[in-house]
């Protein structure tokens, strides 16, 4: 996710085996304010190179936090999944040019979901895990999104109905048909566990504080464990990042706290949550079988 302007951010890590980097500089405490990329990917470890491509991108185009006249540097906060093991090789070829190529790739618009990018080689508890989006505008006017790569430990699918945990947050039919089965769910082959971790983006028009964003990458993790059951677990590296293109104001209500916007940050973080989850569905449902992974459109249907 490309933030050319620079955008807010926050970050909640819940997982206890996550991947990240420069988490600790989104702490409301530590300077910098702005990111200007956050990067998701697989490969675990190793999967952090394609971060290297992404700053010299953005380096190449003076885009950074502002050193002097002449100098930048990028703030490019990243998170990565365990998906080892599950291609023609162990480790993936990743490098920084995979970094650069999808700086080079980024546009506006749809974004392509499914078994692609960061949630390639994802699985989720049994079935192939994927990459996912959701978006929605709040009753105030706010627009918020999600783009979440499910590779969970977890299942997004209750063993008792077959069908997603989270299917009643569904908007105007989006899950479609896939959405309506109720399949047979199997059982994790072994090993299943430490091949884990859940990352993502959240997205606002909201003017956010950096205390702000990280309050609502918390709160976008009660989509994680609306969706996913059990989530944040330890073998997941669950992670959550917050960008906040700031745009529109949030509401402020007036009373005994003195924080006035506290009840509008509380509806945008529960906003979030809801595209969260749907973004999980959508993901596992979108998803494409690969490499031993079956897909839950392939699963087979529960009978009555």
């Amino acid at each position: 996710m490309l933030c050319p302007e620079g955008a807010v951010a926050g970050v909640d890590v819940r997982g206890a085996a996550p991947g990240t980097r420069e988490t600790d500089l989104l702490a409301p405490v530590n300077l910098v304010e702005k990111v200007q990329a956050v990067v998701l990917s697989g490969g675990s470890a190793f999967g952090m190179a394609a971060s290297d491509g992404v700053v010299r991108w953005l380096y190449e185009q003076k885009i950074g936090f502002p050193l002097d006249d002449t100098e930048v540097v990028p703030i490019v906060p990243a998170a990565v999944l365990y998906d080892l093991g599950r291609g023609a090789t162990f480790v993936p070829p990743i490098c920084a040019d995979w970094g650069k190529k999808a700086c080079q790739a980024a546009r506006t618009g749809p974004i392509e979901s499914g078994s692609v990018g960061a949630a390639t080689g994802a699985l989720s508890y049994s079935m192939k895990g994927g990459l996912g989006t959701a978006s929605m505008v709040t009753d105030s006017g706010l627009t918020v999104a999600a783009l979440i790569a499910v590779n969970s430990l977890g299942s997004v699918i209750d063993p008792d109905s077959g069908r997603p945990w989270e299917l009643r947050l569904e908007i105007d039919g989006e899950f479609g048909a896939q959405g309506q089965r109720a399949v047979v769910v199997p059982p994790p082959a072994p090993p299943a566990v430490v091949q884990n971790t859940t990352i993502g983006v959240v997205a606002t028009d909201a003017i956010l504080t950096k205390p702000q964003a990280q309050k609502v990458a918390q709160m976008a993790q009660d989509g994680f464990a609306r969706a996913i059951r059990p989530a944040h677990t330890m073998f997941d590296g669950d992670t959550v990042f917050c960008v906040a293109t700031g745009k529109k104001p949030l509401s402020a209500t007036p009373g005994f706290f003195a924080a006035p916007q506290a009840q509008a940050l509380t509806d945008l973080g529960d906003a979030v949550a809801s595209c969260v989850a749907r973004a999980i569905i959508h993901g596992v449902l979108r998803a494409t079988s690969m490499n031993q992974m079956t897909a839950f459109s392939e699963l087979d249907d529960r009978k009555a």
